[in-house]
């Protein structure tokens, strides 16, 4: 970690441990559609399991979308982002920060999600347990990461709310369904998660560079 990476890190872990306002969102946003999921469907049985992992997935995807724009809206406010524009230090050390932010909120919204999902579901998990620790931490760093890159993109529309949706949710369906078969397999039993596995981490590697290769430009750009 660089000093400047670093910096910024700080800045936006001690910025939300004063407001709690991503995780408070995320965590409410997400507990919302879980409910919801439950009372729609029948969450006893079999059948709970075959949808527990796509539930879990789409409400962490749709959770995420308001703090990754909170995460730029915060820069905007009183020029700060221009002022980080003219520091003489790559673009890239900002972008890692920010997606590094977000990957740990999300992933504290999901250990306190956790529990409530196992016995709102009633889950029993059929298949190796300890392959959920690679799943859920490369389908959460697919998600924050392009969403990170992508509501830097968007941050100078009016419309930044809702165009993030627009462009983060058809680039990250490859990823999604990765992550849904995969859980799906390990919370079933039935099929071996590897390769999906294997697909999360190639998305991962390839738009992770992408977009540290890209961000300089979308940075400066006016």
């Amino acid at each position: 970690m660089t000093r400047a990476l670093f910096t910024h890190l700080a800045k936006d872990l001690r910025i939300e441990w004063r407001s709690k306002e991503a995780v408070n969102s995320m965590l409410f946003f997400a507990l919302l559609v879980v409910v919801l999921f439950s009372l729609a469907f029948d969450p006893r049985g079999a059948f709970s399991r075959d949808i527990a992992g796509g539930v879990l997935c789409v409400a962490t995807m749709f959770a995420s979308v308001s703090a990754l724009n909170q995460a730029w809206a915060r820069e905007i406010r009183h020029q700060v982002l221009d002022a980080q524009r003219m520091a003489p230090t790559p673009g890239a050390d900002m972008f890692l920060a920010k997606v590094l932010a977000n990957f740990l909120f999300v992933t504290i919204v999901q250990i306190v999600l956790a529990p409530v999902f196992v016995v709102m579901y009633n889950l029993h998990i059929l298949g190796e347990a300890w392959k959920l620790l690679l799943v859920l931490p490369l389908g959460t760093w697919a998600l924050v990461a392009n969403g990170t890159f992508f509501a830097a993109l968007s941050i100078r529309s009016r419309n930044r709310e809702l165009l993030l949706p627009l462009i983060l949710f058809p680039i990250f369906i490859p990823a999604l369904l990765a992550m849904v078969q995969a859980t799906g397999a390990i919370l079933t039993g039935d099929s071996d998660p590897t390769l999906w596995i294997k697909m999360l981490l190639g998305y991962d590697i390839v738009f992770t560079t992408a977009s540290l290769l890209l961000f300089d430009v979308v940075l400066h750009a006016e």
